[in-house]
């Protein structure tokens, strides 16, 4: 078992220039003892996997507010398991419809964190459900 922080990579993957809910997550994932990497805005799925080979990171948090998380969650998902990475958790956030739950867990994603989810519950399951990569 490595000793090493929790490397986490918070992106915002597409046009959506609302990140306040994605700074307010960077900063308590840092508060709770993670390294953090903040990709900002206007991320295509090949910046943001690009920066998870480069940062070496054990969990993506995906961010989208516009609704395009149906196209941009799947296109990051599948870049990643071509080019083999398969043993980076990711998890997605943002306005994302119930209905939509079950298209993001086929494309991969493990948890789904929507507005109203408490910060602690997600620093929860992260902690539960999230080791550091060796």
């Amino acid at each position: 078992m490595s000793d090493r922080k929790l490397r986490v990579m918070v992106a915002k993957p597409g046009l959506d220039g609302h990140d306040r809910g994605a700074r307010v997550l960077a900063r308590c994932f840092r508060d709770a003892g993670y390294e953090v990497i903040y990709t900002g805005c206007h991320q295509t799925p090949e910046q943001i996997v690009s920066a998870v080979i480069q940062e070496d990171v054990d969990l993506l948090g995906l961010s989208c507010l516009s609704g395009a998380h149906r196209y941009l969650y799947p296109a990051v998902t599948k870049l990643m398991k071509d080019k083999g990475i398969d043993d980076v958790t990711v998890i997605g956030g943002g306005i994302i419809p119930e209905q939509d739950f079950q298209l993001m867990y086929d494309a991969g994603l493990k948890a789904i964190f929507v507005p109203g989810t408490t910060l602690d519950s997600i620093i929860t399951w992260i902690n539960t459900n999230v080791k550091p990569r060796n």
